[in-house]
């Protein structure tokens, strides 16, 4: 079988997949490279240039990076926002945005300070955004404070993009925060280049989903209503140890009435105006390349399968990650680093990291040693259109073959 080969496997089918073969599909999504080959012993770009790459000249421009907070007066108020570095040449920056019921240290702190991602981040500059009020220390909002809508939120970002400087952003956004930066990749694609979306659901609730929001909110605390929305059911009935500390987080550092407003305007959200091309008439759609991620029986699955369906197949990747739960970036940092090393590779931004477990200098960066074991199943993208069909198809000049590719990945410890 051929290096070049991709095939579907049957629903809960667990096999191993090389790992060369593995690195494969995931670049030549991203990039979008349908016939270019990858080893591990080179850097993951294309070498036409004649050239060394950005990263290997550069100089480390945060080398201890000191973050610093600022407040951004925007069209719908003011935006607290934490920043290290500084812009570089026209390397996009990475912007963040959290979930309900977070913030950006409650929602990123765990991702950002595996090693393997200082790895990455010290090359650029990291914008953390918190959404109105939910930041620690935030004052309570007046009474009769109208709070931005999800469209307002989005809208807001232009702001930051402008206040520092930046020439576009690669966005990670955890839910509410992935909702908003499609919406504002949607708005203004040209200032993004990349997004990485997890848990996210592009719908807007039905008077169903309405009624029993409120009767939860009604029955049930706001954190337990809110932890709920972040937790898969496995993880609550067990009310494991991260349950327990995000409970009592949420309790203490954020504002209960100010997260009371940014939960009642996140169950207000209308469906994210975007379709697949060709499903629809004027169809529109993300144009620049995503990675979808959500842990194992999440409670934002079905919601991350349905944003999947409505995106162009050929610069998305679907990554359903094992023994995750509802906050992958919390519970399995080091395997979304991974992927987003890879991510960012496929962009042409990366080519070789230093790992920090090796003693040998700089390696080709994020070896998929750890993400080996991938099921295939009938939630990718190109199943949700076509059905069960089984799609086999080669790294050949067939552009038809190649655009219909796509797969789910599911990551075990």
């Amino acid at each position: 079988m051929g290096p070049g080969l991709f095939w579907n496997f049957p629903s809960k089918t667990s096999c191993t997949v090389p790992q060369s073969l593995l690195q494969t599909m995931l670049l030549s999504r991203m990039a979008g490279m349908k016939d270019q080959q990858f080893t591990e012993e080179k850097p993951l770009l294309p070498e036409s240039r004649g050239q060394e790459t950005e990263m290997e000249n550069c100089d480390t421009f945060v080398a201890t990076g000191d973050w610093k907070e600022h407040d951004i007066e925007t069209p719908y108020g003011m935006l607290h926002v934490v920043i290290r570095g500084a812009p570089k040449g026209n390397k996009p920056a990475i912007l963040t945005y959290h979930d309900v019921g977070l913030n950006h240290k409650l929602c990123f702190n765990t991702f950002f300070h595996n090693e393997d991602m200082q790895e990455i981040t010290k090359h650029f500059v990291v914008c953390h955004v918190d959404a109105p009020g939910q930041h620690i220390g935030a004052p309570q909002m007046p009474q009769g404070y109208q709070y931005p809508t999800m469209d307002q939120l989005a809208g807001m970002l232009p702001s930051v993009v402008q206040h520092f400087g930046f020439k576009s952003i690669v966005g990670i956004g955890v839910g509410a925060g992935a909702y908003i930066l499609a919406k504002f990749a949607l708005i203004f694609p040209d200032l993004v280049e990349g997004l990485v979306l997890l848990n996210i659901d592009p719908n807007g609730k039905g008077w169903i989903d309405w009624a029993a929001t409120k009767l939860s909110g009604f029955t049930s605390a706001l954190p337990d209503t809110v932890l709920a929305h972040l937790f898969s059911q496995e993880e609550l009935m067990n009310n494991t140890e991260i349950v327990q500390t995000y409970r009592q987080q949420i309790n203490n550092t954020v504002n209960q009435f100010n997260l009371q407003l940014f939960w009642n305007m996140y169950n207000s959200r209308r469906d994210l105006e975007m379709n697949r091309s060709g499903s629809v008439l004027n169809a529109k759609t993300l144009r620049c390349p995503a990675m979808l991620v959500v842990g194992d029986n999440a409670p934002a699955e079905e919601g991350v399968v349905e944003c999947n369906s409505k995106l162009d197949p050929t610069n998305t990747t679907f990554l359903k990650m094992a023994d995750s739960g509802g906050m992958p970036q919390i519970t399995q940092p080091g395997k979304l680093t991974e992927a987003f090393k890879y991510f960012l590779q496929g962009m042409g931004y990366i080519a070789y990291v230093k790992d920090r477990r090796m003693s040998g200098g700089p390696v080709p960066s994020a070896s998929m040693t750890r993400l080996v074991r991938s099921r295939t199943a009938s939630l990718t993208s190109a199943g949700s259109v076509d059905g069960s069909r089984n799609r086999a198809c080669t790294n050949s000049d067939s552009s038809e073959g190649v655009g219909q590719v796509s797969h789910t990945m599911e990551v075990s410890c």
